[in-house]
């Protein structure tokens, strides 16, 4: 039975590996190597001019790290994956990548706080232009704001903090009439709940740090492409562009798309932006990443349904102003949820504290279960204030624009027992209203 036939639980615990190939090890050796044997030097031509693609210095690829990406593609169904030192460097390659030498990139505010402020930080020195749509509900919002230089969408396909969604295959269809790529950051999702492939993506990144991997003790990033978008179309002329160092046995310089005609964008990536910026993933990492893989499906069904739990707590408390996830009973999401994540639309929900700047503070000090850090997607269940942490780089404009209240306490839900986390935060809030006069 070959792997294209194979169902996800299969996949995520055996795709891209077999034992023959390393000693008949059961579980994915550690190839913790610097460098690898060259052979001859003939051999080592080709290697160098990735005519042949087997390892030759851990920066760029290792067979440990290769498993990884080999999984990750199967598991999405996609041409190719690379596999970083972590989830900002997936980002930043993957848009860096599409937009070239003065290209711009289309987004919204609705993403992780580091990559809004990096939009500022970085970007503009690399003569790249960031444009937001300020209400991503709405599609036609996408296409207004395209122009001339835009090089890519991106969006995150469940955002954070407040879960909201997307309509994929509609901002994927303005993006390839346009002859651009839907890039999405899938985290908060991973690719048990949803396959941005399915719906019209056409690059998928991960911060593998969170639901990912899942045990909090990994920083990684992967990108994945789905092989079917056009990079020679015109609009990309970096991808077009005869490279010395891709020179064939003849020393003729030869691009991105003849020398890898089928992972084009990922092969960019791993040539150009982790060949010469070096956000290379350790092999021990990969091991732990790939781990944390073989029990996703389980881990996400217990959070999810954890979430759901929680949520309905919240809603029926009253010291909460308000609740935020696809599922909860106000939720604008419901039908893009059903569409989009029938497995459920994630484990993380924010929620409106109801009470003063100093009671929410005691009361995040008061929770014993869930940890105080910044972190989603952990076994563990996590309490946190993102306005003041997480996404502290937005201005206040930026915090308008997603929605974010200095009220807004987020929640990641773990595997703990539903009855034991919706009992600690009762006793959170209890402490801190009958303290103040409010049992």
């Amino acid at each position: 039975m070959s792997q294209e036939h194979w169902n996800f639980d299969t996949l995520k615990v055996q795709a891209g590996y077999r034992a023959e190939e390393h000693n008949n090890a059961v579980s994915v050796p550690i190839y913790q190597t610097t460098a690898f044997a060259l052979g001859d030097s003939y051999r080592a031509d080709r290697l160098f001019s990735f005519s042949e693609l087997d390892p030759i210095y851990t920066r760029l690829s290792n067979p440990t790290v290769d498993v990884l990406e080999r999984r990750i593609s199967e598991l999405h169904g996609a041409a190719g994956a690379v596999a970083l030192a972590s989830g900002m460097a997936a980002v930043s390659y993957a848009l860096l990548n599409a937009a070239g030498q003065g290209g711009r990139v289309l987004t919204t505010a609705r993403l992780y706080g580091g990559t809004v402020d990096s939009f500022d930080q970085i970007y503009p020195d690399y003569g790249i232009g960031i444009d937001i749509v300020e209400n991503p509900d709405s599609p036609d919002e996408f296409e207004k704001k395209l122009l001339p230089n835009t090089r890519a969408i991106f969006i995150e396909t469940l955002t954070n903090p407040f879960s909201t969604i997307p309509d994929l295959e509609k901002i994927a269809s303005i993006a390839h009439r346009h002859g651009i790529p839907l890039i999405v950051d899938n985290t908060m999702a991973t690719p048990y709940l949803l396959n941005p492939f399915n719906h019209g993506a056409d690059i998928v990144v991960y911060s593998a740090t969170k639901a990912l991997s899942g045990h909090g003790n990994v920083i990684a990033g992967l990108v994945a492409e789905s092989g079917k978008f056009d990079w020679g179309n015109g609009n990309f002329p970096h991808f077009e562009k005869p490279l010395w160092f891709l020179r064939d046995a003849n020393d003729v310089k030869r691009n991105i798309l003849q020398v890898f005609p089928d992972i084009p964008f990922t092969g960019r990536i791993r040539a150009v932006h982790l060949n010469y910026l070096g956000a290379a993933l350790g092999p021990f990492d990969a091991y732990l990443v790939l781990l944390g893989v073989e029990t996703l499906s389980e881990r996400v069904q217990k959070q999810v349904a954890n979430a759901k739990a929680v949520l309905a707590y919240l809603e029926s408390n009253e010291h909460v102003k308000w609740v935020r996830h696809p599922a909860a009973k106000n939720s604008p999401y419901k039908a893009l949820a059903e569409r989009y994540f029938p497995k459920g639309a994630g484990s993380v929900l924010a929620f409106g504290f109801d009470g003063t700047e100093e009671q929410k503070r005691e009361f995040l000090a008061s929770v014993k279960l869930f940890g105080y850090q910044a972190n989603i997607g952990d076994a563990r269940s996590l309490i946190i204030n993102p306005a003041q942490t997480t996404h502290v780089e937005l201005t206040p404009e930026q915090r308008d624009l997603t929605g974010l209240s200095l009220d807004t306490i987020r929640l990641s839900l773990g595997l703990e027992d539903a009855g034991d986390l919706i009992a600690d935060l009762r006793q959170a809030f209890e402490r801190v209203f009958s303290a103040a006069g409010k049992p």
